[in-house]
């Protein structure tokens, strides 16, 4: 019998994250957990859920019991969807590749980084489930049409647009390791497309200087809804005046996001923002959050708070780095069991079931 490459002691996403740390060079450890600044916001995001208390249920009937859902057309086994992250060959030699064979296994959503360190085509030809693609909008709009139009052609089912980080953050931790990417490691799906020139003179910022002059806007949210028939989720929605701009270029789903606390520091917890962000959305399109997801207890409250569905970003490296697709594969049946669990002893046998009222009252 073959042995398994998950260590004995590993039961949890802390402990894949706690080995991952120890297996990975220390550059490589401080860009893939590093955050903005000093890393308020990443601390709330897992706070906010701590903080939130539920209420255990007795004897209620559980038949039938599912963790599945519809969205945007496809059935899920679960409210869990794998977020895009950079680089996966960080964490293992076949990345993305690795990435893709897990999600299938589980029968869940993997969502391609523009910034994958395996090509769009080679990810689809690999996998076999469900691929979004996120989109970064680039410099030139011939540039992101391109990158729409092949993942329309690999089969990719939605676009899920990143805009909350039209410069980087602050990343002081990898700032102060000096950390590059590795030799022949590079966003290969960007591969020549220029970005913003730089017009920084002595002692000036780049960040007024160049790279904000191809910022995208709302109009260029506008121009790809009609530019392609795909499902379009905007990701790093935080307040209501966003939702409602959003909601009037058309989008088709909202992503509660911070990016992990890794742009811009002090904003709040995502749970924190989600309630306000779902009045304001109202049912009109599905919502979607990521930051600091790490239990099927943070899923039940998500979804109770608003949410559809939950993304999780930093755990595939880490199960990556321990044991390649088999720890990734591993983490997502951990997440799905712990909802189990969470949803058997609150008494919400169907997600339709999970509701404020699973917060402790007394």
């Amino acid at each position: 019998m073959t042995a398994s490459p998950v260590p004995a002691d590993v039961v949890s996403l802390a402990d894949y994250e706690r080995h991952a740390r120890e297996r990975l060079p220390a550059a490589v450890w401080a860009y893939i957990a590093g955050a903005g600044a000093d890393g308020i916001t990443r601390r709330w995001n897992r706070e906010a859920f701590d903080r939130l208390k539920l209420e255990g249920r007795v004897l209620a009937d559980m038949t039938g019991a599912d963790t599945g859902l519809d969205l945007f057309g496809q059935r899920l086994r679960a409210p869990i969807i794998l977020a895009p992250v950079a680089f996966h060959k960080l964490a293992h030699p076949r990345g993305e590749l690795e990435t893709a064979l897990a999600a299938a296994a589980t029968g869940t959503v993997m969502t391609i980084s523009a910034q994958s360190s395996v090509l769009i085509e080679e990810i689809a030809a690999s996998a076999q489930g469900p691929l979004w693609f996120q989109l970064y909008m680039q410099a030139r709009r011939e540039d992101t049409l391109a990158l729409v139009r092949r993942a329309e052609a690999a089969g990719c089912r939605a676009l899920l647009v990143t805009a909350d980080a039209p410069v980087n953050g602050v990343r002081n931790e990898e700032q102060r390791v000096g950390f590059r990417l590795p030799d022949g490691l590079e966003a290969v799906n960007l591969r020549d497309m220029p970005g913003p020139v730089l017009r920084v003179g002595p002692g000036e910022s780049p960040v007024f200087k160049g790279l904000l002059d191809a910022a995208p806007t709302w109009r260029d949210i506008e121009w790809l809804r009609a530019s392609t028939k795909l499902p379009l989720l905007l990701k790093g929605i935080m307040s209501c005046h966003d939702v409602r701009l959003a909601l009037q270029s058309g989008v088709d789903g909202i992503v509660v996001s911070n990016h992990g606390g890794r742009v811009l520091d002090t904003l709040p917890a995502t749970i924190e923002a989600l309630p306000a962000i779902a009045d304001e959305v109202a049912g009109k399109v599905p919502i979607l959050l990521d930051g600091g997801v790490r239990r099927g207890t943070d899923i039940v409250k998500a979804v109770a708070l608003g949410a559809n569905a939950v993304m999780v970003g930093q755990p595939i490296l880490h199960g990556l780095a321990v044991a390649g697709a088999v720890g990734l594969a591993h983490i997502l049946n951990i997440m799905c069991a712990e909802l189990e669990v969470a949803m058997a002893l609150t008494g919400r046998p169907r997600l339709s079931d999970i509701d404020h009222g699973i917060f402790a009252s007394c």
